[in-house]
């Protein structure tokens, strides 16, 4: 990092609300937002999406012709981006960068079957499941100018977004940046795959016990979400500033596989403290996806890393389950919330309990399949 970044605002589409205030007492609360499907057995985000923005959704097909043959992937960032967009405007010559893990999943399952069905597909196949349909389209609705680009790095896509604004930006050629991720994969057959891998939730009073070190089974719940953030060089109301950056790659045994003590994880953390000593570190939003390798691997990196200063840890997953590519984000939010109310949240069932003194400094990681870690270092000063 050569200059802290601000984040001058947050935009989200989630279980959890939509406004902070919202947000913040969806989080206060000590029960989660999922639920059991009846058609598959499948838990699942109950009622993710608030009844006024699924009203805005639908808005966007019905009374406007453009956004008629989108995803719900392309439009839940559209949603989010306006939020982002109305709390701090930003200029038009603003960079975009919003990714996503599966893209457009329900409409490519849609159209497949269709050409199995049929052997023809409709006019509108190739650029409605093109994953760069998610930035163009925000880009469109805002009427931004700046360089716009969409992405996919599995389950970090979000924060590698964030990690791809502030290049751009130190490099000059934007000021401004909306940063993030999206995700809509609740489809039977995204479903079937995590079934397929063994990590899907058979769980009912916790669907996703993320942070629970005990669990004898493997409980990942997906959800579907956007999280878009607003990021500025010289910003004088910034929500937060990122104070430091890291990422990593480790070597894969196979594609899902991650080191019993995180190495990755760890080289990711280390870098983002940017010279910083651990015991600086008040709180860490882990990544923490309810799978049983997944959760020990991450909490053994971060004792690695922090070793006698071990910071609090918490994760929102339990609450409101996993959205692949825009998790990130989320996890960044609920770390800029805490910092601005001051208050730590804790996972009610996890032995991770420790209260800090204060909130100045949090650490967020994101994880994703093929090996690949961010962590993002935020601050409520520069």
């Amino acid at each position: 990092m050569k200059d802290p970044i601000g984040i001058v605002s947050v935009g989200s589409v989630s279980p959890l609300g939509s406004t902070s205030e919202e947000i913040w007492n969806s989080y206060l609360q000590e029960t989660h937002f999922l639920s059991q499907r009846p058609e598959t057995d499948f838990p699942e985000p109950a009622g993710w999406l608030p009844a006024a923005l699924k009203t805005s959704a639908e808005k966007l097909r019905t009374e406007d012709p453009r956004f008629r043959n989108l995803d719900n992937s392309v439009l839940y960032a559209v949603l989010a981006a306006r939020k982002a967009f109305e709390s701090v405007p930003v200029s038009t010559s603003a960079g975009i960068n919003i990714g996503s893990s599966r893209g457009a999943t329900r409409l490519f399952e849609k159209y497949h079957q269709e050409y199995i069905e049929t052997g023809k597909v409709s006019t509108y196949t190739s650029p409605t499941t093109t994953l760069g349909n998610i930035s163009s389209w925000v880009a469109q609705d805002l009427k931004l100018e700046g360089p716009e680009f969409s992405h996919s790095i599995t389950c970090s896509t979000g924060m590698h977004a964030i990690l791809n604004a502030i290049a751009w930006m130190n490099s000059g050629i934007s000021d401004a940046f909306l940063a993030g991720g999206s995700e809509a994969p609740l489809t039977g057959f995204t479903l079937a795959q995590m079934q397929a891998m063994k990590i899907y939730s058979r769980q009912t009073e916790f669907p996703c016990r993320s942070l629970d070190m005990k669990k004898q089974e493997n409980t990942m719940v997906l959800g579907e979400a956007a999280g878009i953030v607003s990021l500025q060089r010289e910003a004088e109301n910034a929500r937060a500033w990122i104070k430091g950056i890291g990422f990593s790659t480790e070597k894969l045994r196979h594609g899902a596989s991650l080191s019993k003590n995180g190495k990755g994880i760890q080289k990711a953390m280390k870098m983002a403290l940017n010279g910083r000593a651990p015991k600086e570190i008040d709180a860490v939003v882990l990544h923490a996806p309810g799978t049983i390798g997944g959760d020990a691997a991450e909490v053994n990196a971060i004792k690695a890393v922090f070793g006698k200063d071990l910071a609090a840890m918490t994760s929102n997953k339990w609450k409101i389950g996993h959205s692949f590519g825009a998790s990130g984000v989320l996890s960044l939010e609920m770390a800029i919330l805490m910092l601005q109310k001051q208050q730590f949240l804790t996972v009610p069932f996890s032995e991770f309990q420790q209260q800090p003194e204060k909130l100045d400094n949090i650490l967020v990681n994101s994880v994703g399949f093929g090996g690949n870690a961010v962590s993002i270092l935020i601050g409520r000063r520069m």
